[in-house]
């Protein structure tokens, strides 16, 4: 076993010590990186559907944001039970709300 110099403990003698990383510590660190990207594309982007139909993220957001609110004021307002209708009449397509009977 090494003597260590008089006045010095064992934490000085490995203070300044850098581990040099690993091929495989690299790798891994490399795949974590990649995945994480990965999963922010993922989120940035609309569902493959509406991507389709020509939906923009943004567009996509938009939407999410008015049906929120709209789901939001039906609460509000006592309607728990209910359907959406979707109609299209020529440039316009609406969406109300039909109250579910049973």
């Amino acid at each position: 076993m090494a003597k260590i110099p008089r006045g010095l403990t064992d934490k000085d003698m490995v203070k300044n010590y850098i581990e040099e990383e690993t091929i495989e510590s690299q790798l891994l660190t490399a795949a974590k990186k990649a995945e994480k990207m990965r999963l922010v594309e993922e989120a940035e982007a609309p569902p493959e559907p509406l991507a389709k139909a020509g939906f923009t993220k943004e567009l996509t957001e938009k939407l999410g944001m008015e049906l929120l609110a709209l789901k939001i004021e039906l609460s509000n307002s006592g309607v728990k039970s209910y359907n959406f209708k979707i109609k299209r009449d020529g440039e316009k397509i609406t969406l109300t709300v039909a109250n579910k009977k049973f």
